[in-house]
């Protein structure tokens, strides 16, 4: 194993630390807790908090997209681990500022009982909580089972379109409903070359052979739908375009948002190279593509691979999308 760490239990720490260090005007910590962020510019009054969680190994998800226009707060956990039930709770009570908190994350289990946990007890403290839970892998629950689908990188649109109605000062019912409106229309497939390894333990996540590759993988090393082959670009972006356009309603003058995404360790030039490809497909299918997303946004440490997300749009959810948002990680202007 070559990484560049010191004692890898301290790995998670060390992480936090240095990125509180490195955008302290715009990130901030709660009770001494490195777990627990938050935004650092002051919030308004009766604005609904935004909170989501997740485990370390993914930047920039999940806790780079705590900033202005997208989350208030993100509970951080080990690497792979979802972050505790009283790390989700005492930061619900820092961004609760009268108008409620929405728990944005994705679907895995310890995420989910965690959350849960932490719900209750803010509705103790009698604070309102609504939760959207992230289900746009489509490789991991066939069509008709969309609530045990895996939550991955189309979370992303997920935050963006919630954050930007937030900051208008909407209700939580409406940020809510269009925060689920962006989930309902998100789709997303993944392909895996390499494992990753996790500190702690200095060994790969799974196994796979130096010419195939996994489709449908996971962000955690899941297993996907099938192993084969590595084969080239343009298939890899036909067999998934294939998969995710059968699986929803996408039509001749639709509109999309687009967004491929790096694991870790693949290359721009690489992903470019596959969005080449989509476009022509989406093209050759009469979906035009409002504004496309390349790079990195939900990694798995240093895995190889790619996702893909299409987000179908609509009038409401493309001016969200538009709005300007800043993050440590994630900057845009007005489109």
């Amino acid at each position: 194993m070559k990484k560049i760490i010191n004692d890898p239990k301290n790995f998670v720490n060390e992480m936090l630390e240095g990125i509180l260090v490195a955008h302290q005007d715009q990130l901030k910590y709660l009770n001494d807790d490195f777990r627990s962020l938050l935004r650092s510019d002051v919030t308004k009054k009766n604005k609904v908090g935004l909170m989501t969680g997740g485990g370390s190994g993914h930047l920039p998800l999940f806790l780079g997209y705590v900033g202005k226009g997208m989350l208030d707060a993100c509970a951080v956990g080990g690497v792979f681990a979802s972050p505790s039930a009283k790390t989700m709770f005492e930061l619900t009570k820092a961004i609760d500022n009268g108008a409620g908190v929405i728990y944005i994350f994705g679907n895995y289990g310890g995420d989910v009982i965690n959350f849960n946990m932490s719900e209750e007890m803010a509705k103790i403290e009698g604070i309102r909580i609504e939760q959207v839970i992230g289900n746009d892998d489509v490789a991991s629950a066939p069509k008709g089972s969309e609530n045990d689908r895996r939550g991955v990188a189309g979370i992303f649109f997920i935050y963006k379109i919630a954050g930007a109605y937030a900051e208008e000062m909407a209700s939580i019912d409406e940020v809510k409903r269009i925060a689920e409106k962006a989930r309902i229309n998100t789709r997303t497939m993944g392909v895996g070359l390499s494992p990753c390894i996790l500190p702690e333990i200095g060994k790969p996540t799974f196994e796979i052979g130096e010419d195939d590759m996994e489709v449908g993988i996971g962000i955690h090393g899941e297993a996907g739908i099938k192993k084969g082959k590595l084969e080239s670009a343009d298939e890899i972006a036909e067999d998934i375009m294939g998969k995710i356009l059968a699986d929803y309603s996408f039509n001749s003058g639709d509109e999309v948002s687009v967004l491929i995404n790096g694991l870790g360790a693949t290359p721009k030039e690489e992903l470019y190279i596959i969005y080449r490809k989509i476009f022509k497909i989406l093209n050759s299918k009469g979906i035009n593509v409002f504004h496309p997303y390349i790079g990195e946004f939900a990694t798995s440490l240093e895995m190889s691979g790619i996702s893909i997300s299409l987000l179908k749009l609509d009038d409401e959810l493309k001016y969200f999308l538009s709005k300007p948002a800043k993050t440590p990680f994630f900057e845009q202007a007005q489109l």
